[in-house]
């Protein structure tokens, strides 16, 4: 058993909420921890944050929520988006008193960011990830990093060419109930890790949300291979502790775009809304109305696009069967058009097996824990229950926050994901595009020079 823990401490620490005390101290050893320029007490200032993308996430999350949280750590030094209605609201939304641009080489050459925070469209992370680094900031970013191999080699060269960091913003790691699912693969509880069993289900509400959107362009978010799998894959790929080496994937577009009996271009100038089940009045969300609505003049940009609209070209099934260096082999899907939401996830072991059924929307029973099936080859089978978290995305989004803004905040479960993280999960989902472009089985190791291991690599980003 690794590290010399047992299944019983495991399944006691109850300190995963903080990621606090699970692993011994020498599970940190022989990793590489990167020189701390993160941090504001490494140098006796404020970090200067400069932040790209004044969407919903961008004025949220990594805005509003930092503003709030953080102020003792952090300084807003400048704000920018293409959309000057949306860059005002933004500014008030987040309540900072920092300068604003449209013009992102000016922000950073007179802001003079220690880190840039990057939340435009997926395609055009890239530009601002390596342009970014290239005048001095760090940077974090939303997954996806990019949407293309061309893209990943250039972050990737950047990286290196540079000294700066990149991280990216992978909350699913944070949450309760999957990081105790790491704990448990690296305690073996079901012995060594042959599978897995990896299925997601998007509901008719959020899973047709991206189909109202830009990311209904594969040319703008990767298509959900890329935008919503990514965050899978990266789960897969931390979970296994392995670098990912082939891929055979299939999809289609069955149920969205050109599948409507009916269309329009957005749902407020629909004349089939009493025939719509899709039907959404985007002016009742306050937050939405003044962020996007009342903008719309500046970039033509409308937040309720039909989701039947006949330019929408990425898929709405999905299935792949995924290889790692390690053996170990994944079957995954995703549909976008389930009546509820969430996933089912079976670990099988040369001594057992871990099922979890997560639900995230319509929960019937109001239960407010996550459950994991722990079972043994010839024993009973464990039932743990995981509180939910007090945050976004599972309770992963303060952890994350905190892990990346405070101090010297430990990170036992080897949670933070560097740039060669969010490499491997887009190209996942990249080589599984190629595969059904192909008919074929992808090799990963063919997309990029990143050299695949058969134990992934932790690199500590601080």
């Amino acid at each position: 058993m690794k590290d010399n823990f047992s299944r019983r401490q495991f399944i006691a620490a109850s300190s995963l909420l903080l990621g606090a005390a699970a692993l011994p101290a020498s599970a940190a050893a022989n990793t590489q921890d990167l020189l701390n320029t993160w941090h504001p007490n490494s140098r006796g200032a404020k970090l200067r944050v400069a932040l790209i993308g004044t969407g919903s996430r961008g004025a949220g999350m990594w805005g509003r929520d930092l503003q709030r949280n953080y102020s003792n750590e952090l300084n807003f030094v400048g704000l920018c988006d293409k959309n000057k209605g949306r860059l005002a609201f933004a500014k008030q939304y987040i309540g900072t008193d920092c300068p604003t641009y449209t013009d992102f080489e000016k922000m950073m050459k007179e802001s003079k960011p220690d880190l840039l925070i990057v939340c435009t469209m997926d395609s055009t992370h890239h530009n601002f990830i390596i342009r970014g680094m290239e005048l001095g900031a760090n940077v974090l970013t939303e997954k996806p990093m990019t949407t293309d191999e061309k893209k990943v080699q250039a972050i990737i060269d950047a990286e290196k060419r540079t000294g700066k960091q990149c991280r990216v913003t992978f909350n699913y790691r944070y949450s309760p109930h999957r990081a105790k699912i790491w704990e448990l693969l690296q305690a073996e509880e079901i012995g060594e890790l042959t599978s897995v069993d990896f299925h997601w289900y998007l509901d008719t509400s959020h899973g047709a949300d991206y189909f109202r959107r830009w990311h209904r362009k594969t040319e703008n978010s990767g298509s959900l291979w890329v935008h919503k799998a990514t965050h899978h894959f990266d789960l897969l790929n931390w979970w296994i502790e392995s670098d990912p080496e082939t891929v055979f994937a299939s999809g289609s577009l069955d149920f969205y775009g050109k599948n409507g009996k009916f269309r329009a271009d957005n749902c407020r100038e629909c004349p089939h809304t009493s025939n719509c089940d899709f039907y959404w009045d985007v002016t009742k969300n306050k937050y939405y109305k003044d962020l996007y609505v009342d903008n719309e003049q500046y970039d033509g940009y409308k937040r309720d696009g039909c989701v039947f609209k006949e330019d929408i070209n990425i898929y709405d099934k999905m299935a792949a069967t995924i290889k790692y260096k390690n053996g170990v082999q994944v079957s995954y899907s995703l549909t976008s058009y389930s009546p509820y939401e969430g996933y089912r996830i079976a670990f099988n072991g040369t001594k057992g097996r871990i099922d979890a059924w997560i639900e995230e929307s319509n929960k019937s029973n109001n239960a407010d824990y996550d459950e994991i099936v722990l079972c043994k080859n010839f024993g009973k089978r464990e039932y743990i229950r995981i509180p939910h978290g007090t945050s976004g995305h599972g309770g992963g989004d303060k952890l994350l926050q905190d892990q990346v803004f405070l101090p010297n905040v430990p990170d036992p479960l080897k949670q933070s994901a560097g740039a060669r993280d969010g490499a491997l999960s887009c190209l996942i989902g990249i080589a599984a595009r190629k595969s059904i472009e192909t008919k074929g089985v992808v090799a990963i190791s063919e997309l990029t020079d990143i050299v695949l291991q058969a134990k992934k690599p932790y690199q500590r980003m601080v």
